[in-house]
């Protein structure tokens, strides 16, 4: 899909769902998954997915490995890639694509070359350089085309960032690439990231959030004045798809509609 407007400037439709707990999050983004998954071999022959890290998605990842969850999703036309990365290798216990693996992949049957890592222990412009052309080949874009993913799935951290993309810093801004690698100042480390123009050409966005820790930050994104630069969670705005936060009553605390 050719992409025509990289910043959407006015508010999208939002869903708002929110659920009793962690567990429950899980089990609503799991019955979404596999909904998206099977309209999207319906449609098009595959599922395209882009998965987040976090100790929420975590759940989610344990959950559809499970029964009963495990046998409704198309895993064979199932394609997995990545939001982000933090720069380690994929055996360090810090790596998105290690928890990935331990909680869900090992336990499925996705073929292995449907599987699409982030190169987070080389080089800085190899990783983007190959990821990218990972995104072409797949997506087969030509000039000026983006990837359409089914389902991206996000998180939120408390200071708002959500991928790799944090507060202040220029992966927010960031509209002519596909995957940036940069060093985050606050943490003082490199992260690598799908940019927002990937995000926000998503078929279904859906963000997972939880926890009271997270409830002022929340309802300042859903409900505050829009400042991508201080919340980059609230620059997750599709421009032909759907946008959805599963939240639990801890972190949807602070919100004042129902």
């Amino acid at each position: 899909m050719r992409w025509k407007n990289p910043r959407r400037k006015e508010k999208p439709v939002t869903e708002i769902v929110r659920l009793p707990d962690a567990e429950a999050v899980a089990r609503e983004a799991a019955r979404r998954w596999i909904e998206i998954a099977r309209q999207a071999v319906e449609a098009r022959g595959a599922f395209r997915i882009a998965l987040s890290g976090g100790e929420t998605p975590r759940l989610l990842y344990r959950l559809m490995a499970s029964e009963p969850w495990r046998d409704q999703a198309p895993w064979a036309e199932t394609h997995v890639f990545w939001c982000d990365e933090r720069r380690v290798p994929p055996s360090d216990p810090r790596s998105n694509y290690r928890m990935a693996r331990e909680t869900l992949l090992d336990h499925v049957p996705i073929p292995s070359e449907q599987v699409y890592r982030m190169q987070g222990g080389g080089l800085i412009s190899s990783a983007t350089s190959d990821y990218e052309e990972k995104l072409r080949r797949h997506f087969r874009l030509g000039r000026g085309e983006w990837p359409r993913f089914d389902l991206i799935l996000l998180g939120m951290g408390t200071d708002g960032h959500t991928a790799s993309i944090f507060p202040g810093t220029r992966a927010v801004s960031d509209l002519s690439h596909m995957v940036l690698v940069y060093e985050v100042p606050q943490l003082g480390v490199e992260r690598m990231t799908l940019t927002l123009p990937v995000i926000n050409n998503a078929r279904h966005i859906l963000f997972l959030v939880v926890g009271e820790e997270k409830a002022e930050t929340l309802a300042a994104v859903l409900e505050g004045d829009y400042r991508p630069s201080t919340y980059p969670a609230q620059a997750a705005r599709p421009v032909d798809g759907t946008l959805t936060w599963l939240v639990d009553e801890a972190a949807a605390s602070r919100l004042t509609a129902n």
